[in-house]
């Protein structure tokens, strides 16, 4: 089974202000082991970065200036998941964004599932502990 461990970081929170991905990691594991196969890059928003979000990932736009923009990564990206299930916590979150971005860009195929099957860490900790905090923190405390 091969799995692709995906995050990415934004501009901001919402698709529907205009914020977009600035930064996408992803490890791949095959049969839950980590094969040293992994894809990151840094993206170019063409846009101004929300302070708070400026806070949580320490990413600037000086530092993007110089990064490729969506449509020059998105071929290497969707070849590197295509057929993996990605393991994403919140990943309505991830997913919106990364649908955003084919979609601005017209892509022909810009539903993530067309690629990959999504599995949301977030959804499944919830089922497991109903009622609690949820968040990667919380999680990493708890196990």
């Amino acid at each position: 089974m091969r799995q692709i461990v995906l995050d990415t970081e934004t501009t901001g929170l919402a698709t529907s202000q205009g914020h977009r991905v600035i930064e996408l990691g992803c490890v791949e594991l095959v049969n839950r082991r980590i094969t040293g196969n992994n894809y990151h890059t840094f993206l170019n928003p063409d846009r101004d970065i929300d302070e708070g979000a400026e806070r949580v990932h320490g990413i600037s736009r000086a530092d993007l200036e110089t990064a490729p923009r969506f449509a020059e990564i998105v071929d290497e990206l969707l070849a590197f998941i295509r057929g993996a299930e990605l393991v994403i916590h919140n990943a309505e979150f991830d997913v919106g964004f990364l649908e955003y971005e084919l979609k601005l860009m017209k892509h022909d195929q810009p539903k993530v599932t067309h690629h990959s099957t999504v599995l949301d860490t977030l959804a499944v900790a919830r089922k497991l502990h109903p009622g609690q905090r949820n968040s990667l923190d919380a999680l990493c405390k708890r196990y």
